[in-house]
């Protein structure tokens, strides 16, 4: 049975099975399979929101008493001086939990506070997301719909329970903006507590994750 859990920011989803053969001691020959067969199911999640810059300039560094201290003060501090808005952009990453309905999974701090969602698949088609159905920042999860031209290809969970130290596993997701990434490692502990708060019940891997990764799932 495939397993799931939420391992530091990562959505970990399981979904299909490395079994190593005794002779293989050193890890599977090739996943090339696998990963062939898992890939379209993870997104690229890309987020853009308008952020509210500083207000106004700051004073210059004025000798107290100067003649000019009230000029500056003035200058630079006028009253209803505004922050200027700028758009700022996140990239994270996301798998597909029911290719007919359109819903993605992904983490919530990736998707928080975003004016719009986009939705990168791997075949280079890309989706806006109509609505975010579901958050919860304590466990870090967020639920998104999109509307799918045709079925998508998707992943289901499992019970991490299931999984046990020393068993291979496998992270697709968008490390730096670099979509489709592939890293293998295997289930280095158990029920992790990292004092982050109500869930500390984590898997840790020595698969290779980076900036990006963020709501990504981790095969089994």
């Amino acid at each position: 049975m495939p397993a799931v859990t939420v391992w530091a920011a990562l959505a970990l989803a399981v979904a299909s099975t490395l079994a190593p053969a005794p002779s293989q001691a050193r890890g599977p020959q090739s996943v090339a399979p696998v990963a062939e067969t898992l890939i379209a199911a993870v997104v690229n999640i890309s987020t853009s929101q308008t952020a509210k810059g500083p207000k106004g300039l700051p004073l210059p560094d004025i000798p107290k008493g100067s003649p000019f201290e009230d000029l500056f003060e003035e200058f630079f501090n006028r009253p209803g001086s505004q922050a200027v808005p700028r758009k700022v952009s996140s990239l994270g990453s996301g798998f597909v939990i029911d290719g007919k309905e359109g819903l993605v999974v992904t983490n919530n701090h990736v998707v928080a506070d975003a004016d719009e969602i986009i939705v990168n698949f791997s075949d280079g088609s890309k989706l806006k997301v109509d609505k975010v159905l579901g958050r919860d920042a304590k466990s870090d999860l967020a639920l998104l719909k999109v509307t799918p031209r045709k079925p998508l290809t998707d992943v289901k969970f499992g019970s991490s329970d299931d999984l046990r130290v020393g068993d291979w596993v496998m992270a697709i997701g968008n490390p730096f903006g670099l979509g489709g990434t592939v890293t293998v490692g295997i289930i280095s502990a158990k029920q992790r507590d990292i004092n982050t708060g109500p869930y500390d019940d984590y898997l840790q891997t020595d698969a290779a994750i980076n900036r990006g990764n963020s709501g990504g799932p981790l095969f089994n």
